[in-house]
């Protein structure tokens, strides 16, 4: 059962990076192959954007039978940002999607800190269980990766060419793969092992 609940999270996963990579081509295509400046051909792109987003949550739909938290968000914000890009023939709504987005992030996750109900660990906790410090420390460190991400796009897009924002977006995907990847260690260090839960109570005595 594990194994196929691998399989299909590795093929959405596969699916969700082919709507970058999707993305990213259509960029170089249309702005070095049909020789568009960088605005009009991050509109061109903008329209494989919305399809393969599209696709994605299809494909994420008939393979796990539902539609997972993060990726949904990330598709929704596809659709969303891409369409009002292609409405107002306005690339610079697509840059700033993902400033909104990482800053939702941001501020979902680190605004449940005080509270102590963490996002994650209702998300994940059929997945694996972490001590209340992990859970919290996890979230910590993803609130601050996604408020860094708002900030960096920020001062990418308003700074820098369309050339660069687009090899950044690209980049962006293997910082979060190598980030996610890190977070595995900080994980296994935090897991309660089954001789470590607490035992249960005894029925009879009510202890």
């Amino acid at each position: 059962m594990s194994g196929t609940t691998d399989a299909k999270r590795s093929i959405r996963q596969a699916v969700d990076f082919g709507a970058l990579l999707a993305f990213l081509a259509a960029y170089v295509i249309n702005r070095f192959g049909r020789g568009l400046d960088g605005q009009e051909a991050l509109v061109q792109a903008t329209w494989v954007l919305v399809a393969a987003s599209a696709v994605a949550l299809i494909v994420g739909w008939l393979v796990e039978r539902r539609l997972a938290p993060l990726p949904l968000l990330s598709g929704g914000f596809a659709l969303i940002f891409g369409g009002l890009t292609l409405l107002f023939n306005d690339p610079t709504l697509l840059k700033v999607k993902l400033s909104i987005q990482n800053g939702l992030l941001a501020a979902v996750l680190l605004g449940s800190l005080p509270f102590r109900r963490y996002p994650f660990k209702y998300l994940l906790e059929s997945a694996f269980r972490l001590t209340e410090a992990g859970w919290r420390g996890l979230t910590l460190r993803y609130g601050l990766y996604f408020a860094a991400v708002a900030v960096v796009n920020e001062i990418v897009w308003r700074t820098q060419s369309d050339d660069v924002w687009v090899s950044f977006r690209g980049g962006l995907w293997l910082a979060s793969a190598a980030f996610g990847i890190w977070q595995v260690v900080y994980i296994m260090k935090h897991m309660i092992k089954d001789d470590d839960a607490p035992a249960p109570e005894n029925p009879d005595t009510g202890l």
